[in-house]
């Protein structure tokens, strides 16, 4: 594979491309030359190009800089990512910094410093260099994303973050057994969801999916809530009534926040998942069902076995499988994607409201983030949502330290220059900073 990087230097006075020559040639950047804006994209069809250095002004006289915008219009409709530098007289400087705007890398004026074109180029060859490496990863997680997509229900669950797909990997393999799984994750992070994905792909798919939230009873109905209960084997019990267990049988029982269940709850549990038998509270007819449980806590449960408070051979036993769901804050990758998700249609993300997205904890995970887009939608002014929006400052969970400053980290900037191909004035557009300080920011992080 050849490494070598390519820049094309359009411009009607072939000195020009003769000087860049021998200039880029010490630092071993190759260079092509086209004198004409319809030869320079002849080049540009036959030839990959890393960088292109295009005039303003191709026809004797001509001082507009009209055909120098024309040119550049044509090379991002050819190639929307491809960095340009443009090559000014002050004649056409206020054009030029349109074009800047429009998109253009960068401009120097003729005659211009050695030091500093050659600083630009390099910086926007590297910063292509890392785009395509970027791209090229970004692809190889999209395909693998795409092939799981295609051969499991994922429940529609949105997420770019290896994190994330490691675990749904796991949980499409785990899922064709009928062990037990436990999940283990904060509150709000998506447990729920990857028991629906374990359920769809299991083979008891088409069965009932039987949801208990053990953290929402009381402990004086829990069992009954499981097992069911017969007339009056309470107060209030007025008529016999299945449980939960019957009610999922043939198919799942996600039981949340397993570690509120009290001991005498846990007995029968263990006793279920060892001989799928129980018995109605105030019944001493033993019934019998075949389920698949999933439970879920955001508990410590070895430090509750070790204080007692639950019993050691219930944790092993729901505990055949672990998967453990990693909080939003340690994937932030998974961030702007669901809260595009959650928002409403027809709204956008402005620049502010996308660094400061990213930069909260999110210490309520995603349902904090799904709520948050909520109110955002309801706040926005227009089709546009800023970070006043959101709703996050003064609340509970502060950002991720960045340092001294507020600036975009290097994880945002990364991502920005990905999607923008390494172009640093619209990467710069979009985080909100000047070049000077994006370039600053960039050498900050080593990017």
């Amino acid at each position: 594979m050849n490494d070598t990087q390519t820049v094309l230097v359009i411009d009607d006075n072939e000195a020009v491309g003769t000087a860049i020559d021998v200039l880029f040639g010490i630092h071993g950047i190759r260079v092509l030359t086209a004198t004409s804006p319809d030869e320079g994209l002849a080049v540009l069809e036959r030839e990959p190009v890393d960088l292109v250095l295009q005039d303003m002004n191709f026809t004797a006289d001509t001082t507009s800089g009209e055909e120098g915008r024309a040119l550049f219009h044509r090379i991002r409709a050819f190639d929307a990512d491809l960095p340009v530098i443009l090559f000014t007289a002050w004649t056409d400087l206020e054009t030029a910094v349109e074009l800047v705007k429009a998109g253009a890398a960068d401009y120097m004026a003729k005659p211009w410093d050695d030091d500093k074109l050659v600083a630009s180029a390099r910086n926007l060859l590297e910063l292509g260099s890392l785009a395509r490496a970027h791209r090229r990863l970004a692809d190889n997680r999209r395909a693998a994303r795409a092939r799981l997509a295609e051969h499991y229900d994922l429940r529609g669950l949105v997420y770019e973050s290896d994190a994330m797909h490691e675990l749904l990997v796991a949980a499409t393999r785990v899922a064709a057994s009928d062990v037990p799984v436990l999940l283990l994750g904060p509150n709000g992070a998506g447990k729920e969801m990857i028991a629906e994905v374990l359920q769809a792909n299991s083979p008891v798919a088409d069965g009932p999916f039987v949801r208990v939230n053990m953290g929402a009873l009381p402990a004086e109905l829990m069992e009954s809530e499981l097992f069911g209960a017969e007339a009056g084997a309470y107060t209030g019990a007025k008529g016999a009534r299945e449980g939960r267990f019957e009610a999922a049988d043939g198919g799942t029982l996600f039981l949340d926040e397993i570690g509120n269940l009290s001991l005498s709850g846990q007995a029968k549990l263990l006793r279920v998942l060892q001989t799928g038998e129980f018995e109605r509270l105030g019944s001493s007819k033993t019934r019998k069902v075949h389920v698949r449980v999933i439970s879920a806590t955001n508990a410590d449960l070895k430090a509750a076995v070790a204080s007692g408070e639950f019993r050691e051979d219930l944790y092993y036993r729901l505990n055949v499988i672990e998967l453990a769901i990693p909080p939003l804050a340690d994937r932030p990758d998974d961030i702007l994607p669901l809260a595009r998700h959650f928002l409403k249609e027809g709204l956008q993300l402005a620049p502010d409201a996308v660094r400061a997205l990213q930069a909260w904890r999110w210490p309520g995970n995603v349902r904090e983030l799904a709520n948050c887009m909520q109110r955002a939608g309801v706040m926005a002014d227009g089709d546009t949502v800023a970070a006043e929006h959101l709703g996050l400052e003064g609340q509970n969970g502060a950002a991720r330290p960045r340092g001294a400053d507020d600036g975009p980290d290097a994880e945002a900037i990364a991502e920005t220059l990905t999607r923008h191909g390494g172009v640093v004035a619209r990467a710069a557009r979009e985080l909100g900073l000047s070049r000077q300080a994006l370039y600053r920011r960039m050498e900050k992080f080593g990017i």
